[in-house]
């Protein structure tokens, strides 16, 4: 405590008060020399900044600046960019899931490629494995035929036997519980594109789905 103090002082020094103590080299006009509350003002600051830096505190913010200079090399939230919070721990979870549309039908996808809905529960084509390729996006495959659920840039579905950018989706939770996968790389005019089964069970093209419509509505369930 002792030297700290001592330190201070020596940083702070007292101004000189008498009038014929002047440099003995000084040639030009002697300098003003700072107030008495400026040096207080800084020694105060360097009292704080120097006490948190001791105890691995913040030292307090003192009106908008953030004293970053003085600050520098302390982990103070408000002397740090706020980063983006990271989920890195969402990717790579994987659910196996039959997609049980509003239409009630379960997506399926048989091994020529082909995708459509059935109303059988237990068929082995419509049992998918969902993986998260990153935050609210996801990969479907089926696990019968190993394809991957995939939209060309038209809008059309079809299983895919590798994995690629045409067969990420986003995956999003809407109002009434159900869940809605637009294509991540493809858009019409603008406009997401969804996965759908129309009344027939039949795939629509994804240009002509909208994600409040049923059709594009599904019920991940759990495989009984």
């Amino acid at each position: 405590m002792s030297r700290w103090t001592a330190s201070v002082a020596h940083l702070c020094p007292e101004p000189a008060l008498s009038s014929t103590s002047t440099p003995a080299a000084s040639t030009g006009p002697p300098l003003p020399l700072p107030s008495a509350a400026s040096l207080c003002l800084a020694c105060f600051t360097l009292l704080l900044v120097t006490a948190g830096t001791a105890t691995g505190a913040c030292p307090p913010r003192v009106g908008h600046e953030p004293l970053q200079v003085l600050a520098s090399g302390i982990n103070c939230s408000w002397t740090l960019e706020r980063h983006t919070r990271s989920y890195n721990h969402l990717e790579g979870d994987v659910r196996l899931r039959r997609l049980y549309s509003a239409n009630k039908f379960f997506l399926c996808i048989d091994k020529t490629g082909k995708v459509d809905g059935t109303r059988r529960k237990n068929y082995a084509d419509s049992l998918m494995e969902i993986r998260s390729v990153s935050v609210g996006v996801v990969a479907i495959k089926s696990v019968s035929t190993g394809l991957y659920l995939a939209m060309s840039k038209k809008g059309t579905l079809f299983g895919s036997v590798k994995y690629n950018p045409s067969c990420k989706f986003k995956e999003r939770i809407e109002e009434n519980g159900y869940n809605t996968y637009a294509s991540l790389r493809w858009k019409h005019g603008g406009r997401q594109m969804f996965v759908s089964l129309n009344g027939r069970g039949k795939p629509r093209r994804g240009h002509k789905a909208r994600r409040r419509h049923p059709s594009t509505h599904f019920l991940p369930m759990l495989p009984s």
